[in-house]
């Protein structure tokens, strides 16, 4: 799969993650299976969500001027 996510996108998905996560954990509730799918798009660097739509947050590669 191609990577469609930029770093900040992958950071805000760990942060928001991690305290998904935690908040199932404490509350013993759903929370943290979502936490779980947001740490592992993050890990992957694609986001299947995004590709029907045809979004990126990826930059663009810009080309070597010659």
């Amino acid at each position: 799969m191609l990577k469609n996510m930029g770093g900040i996108d992958r950071v805000i998905r760990v942060v928001l993650g991690l305290a998904a996560v935690a908040a199932g954990l404490y509350f013993r509730n759903w929370w943290g299976a979502i936490g779980i799918v947001l740490l592992l798009t993050s890990a992957a660097g694609t986001c299947p969500l995004y590709l029907p739509f045809g979004l990126s947050t990826q930059p663009a590669v810009r080309s070597p001027r010659s």
